[in-house]
């Protein structure tokens, strides 16, 4: 089974290529409507800025499909700007709509912590989820942002702090996104990218 990356000219796209060809799984770059209906498993990185994201994926005509696929059940994960484009808005480009997946809107975090938020970082599991499974409560993971969702709700599996508490890790169903980057994170970060695989039936996690 292929994974399908959402192509909009993401800086981080190559590193989660990497990433997943260490877990022995064939990926494909996926940039029109088309190759998002036929996706099967979705990966929506993310690195850069909120509004130049979503009005990429406008441009290209992939809002709608991304919607429908998470909809239909296709199991997507997000990363990092890819976390907060599932919301319905974002401070750092108030004119610009998200996804509208998730209520609420990203906020920038506080200019009393130091920005962007930057290193290694551990987080708090607040709820179980498929994407921590065999990962140590103690475990840290890699960060790189400016901005967070600072609720979830029941959504929020995990939660971070960096000036305030923000969501690490949420999961709804068939959706998963982490604001951490899972390509950059080492042993944990390749464990939770395996256990999103394994929950899509893409991957043997071990």
């Amino acid at each position: 089974m292929k994974i399908s990356l959402v192509e909009y000219d993401a800086g981080n796209l190559p590193s989660v290529e990497r990433a997943l060809a260490k877990q022995d799984v064939e990926t494909e770059r996926a940039a029109t409507p088309e190759s998002i209906a036929a996706a099967r498993v979705l990966i929506l990185p993310g690195v850069g800025h909120f509004g130049q994201l979503m009005r990429t994926l406008g441009s290209r005509g992939l809002l709608a499909p991304i919607r429908q696929a998470i909809g239909g059940g296709v199991p997507l994960l997000g990363i990092c700007l890819g976390l907060q484009a599932l919301f319905a808005s974002s401070a750092e480009a108030p004119e610009d709509r998200g996804l509208d997946i998730l209520p609420g809107t990203v906020t920038a975090l506080p200019v009393t912590a130091k920005l962007p938020h930057m290193g290694w970082n551990h987080l708090r599991q607040i709820r179980p989820s498929a994407l921590f499974e065999g990962i140590s409560a103690n475990a840290y993971f890699y960060f790189a942002h400016s901005y967070a969702a600072l609720d979830a709700g029941e959504s929020a599996v995990a939660m971070c702090e960096h000036g305030v508490p923000f969501v690490a890790a949420l999961e709804r169903g068939n959706l998963f996104a982490v604001q951490f980057h899972p390509e950059k994170s080492g042993d944990a970060g390749a464990r939770v990218l395996a256990n999103f695989l394994g929950y899509a039936g893409a991957g043997n996690r071990g």
